[in-house]
């Protein structure tokens, strides 16, 4: 380990540690601010898990992060809430799996329009099942978990899944979920198994999503359908994702931070005309930054030396 790698880590344990008190001193509206950045970090960070080297843009964050938050609202006054949380984890594994062994050999806008319709059906099936068997269309979460105990678990979740998608891309599977994204033609003359790198990549964001709907889930009291399958998560979610870059540690975390106060502040002065302007800012992130800002800042500083090195011609005169 070299001495830079040991001064990120201190500096990353430091920072961590920071956020952490945070809560301690700080008043109630921002540690909901927290809260809620926070969340979309490890969203945003977890989207880029799998679709960042993949390149398969997924509109199925929502439906994951709704099936954590309605496994919180279903099981919370029968199991104990580090039960909840991780029966919502191995509901959300098993979903991506049988997902996953059905479509990820989707490629291009039909993997797209799959994963929005699937997030759209879970939707509709909960909405179903609550109006049909239980009679009701909402759930209320009466739980002990108090806003600053919901910000240090995302807060833990997030340096998690800093830590895993550092280690994945620096493995075997990380390399081999370059090559998939690069060609898949020459990652399967490679000897790479496709079909199980994407599906377990795709199972492992899966799972981080659906802890984050279901950590997130007491904060709100009262959940229903609407609320936690809104598709908007979705949408927040990629957009925060190729902002940063999603094929970069740090690339989501860049992206999430300033959209999400961006967001917060146009949600509450421009409410009726929010959508459209989200929808903007995405057309002019694809077109702008299609690689995300931090690799247009690596550009630009590979190109400045080369710029201000004079040509040989000028050197000999």
């Amino acid at each position: 380990m070299t001495l830079r790698s040991i001064g990120s880590a201190a500096f990353f344990l430091a920072l961590l540690i920071g956020l952490a008190c945070l809560p301690l001193y700080a008043g109630e509206y921002t540690v909901t601010l927290m809260i809620g950045m926070t969340g979309y970090v490890v969203l945003a960070t977890a989207w880029g898990l799998f679709s960042g080297p993949t390149r398969y843009v997924s509109l199925a964050t929502v439906a994951f992060f709704g099936i954590g938050a309605y496994t919180v609202g279903v099981l919370s006054e029968t199991l104990p809430y580090p039960l909840v949380l991780l029966v919502a984890a191995l509901v959300g594994l098993v979903i991506a799996l049988l997902v996953g062994l059905a479509t990820l050999r989707l490629a291009g806008v039909y993997f797209v329009i799959f994963t929005f319709g699937l997030a759209e059906l879970v939707r509709q099936l909960v909405t179903w099942y609550e109006v049909n068997i239980t009679g009701t269309l909402g759930r209320y979460i009466f739980l002990p978990v108090t806003p600053e105990g919901i910000y240090w678990q995302l807060l833990v979740l997030a340096a998690v899944t800093l830590l895993v998608s550092f280690l994945i891309g620096r493995s075997r599977l990380g390399l081999a979920l370059k090559v998939i994204g690069d060609d898949e033609v020459v990652a399967s003359h490679c000897g790479i198994n496709i079909a199980g790198v994407k599906l377990a990549l795709f199972s492992l964001s899966a799972v981080i999503i659906t802890l984050v709907g279901a950590i997130q889930a007491p904060r709100w009291t009262y959940i229903e359908p609407s609320m936690v399958f809104n598709p908007t998560t979705s949408f927040l979610t990629l957009i925060m994702a190729l902002l940063g870059g999603a094929d970069r540690l740090w690339g989501p975390l860049l992206g999430a931070i300033p959209l999400f106060l961006l967001f917060e502040w146009l949600s509450a002065n421009f409410p009726n005309h929010y959508p459209i302007i989200l929808g903007l800012i995405f057309i002019a992130i694809v077109f702008v930054l299609p690689k995300g800002v931090l690799a247009a800042a690596e550009k630009a500083f590979a190109a400045r030396p080369a710029k201000l090195a004079p040509s040989h011609a000028e050197a000999s005169r």
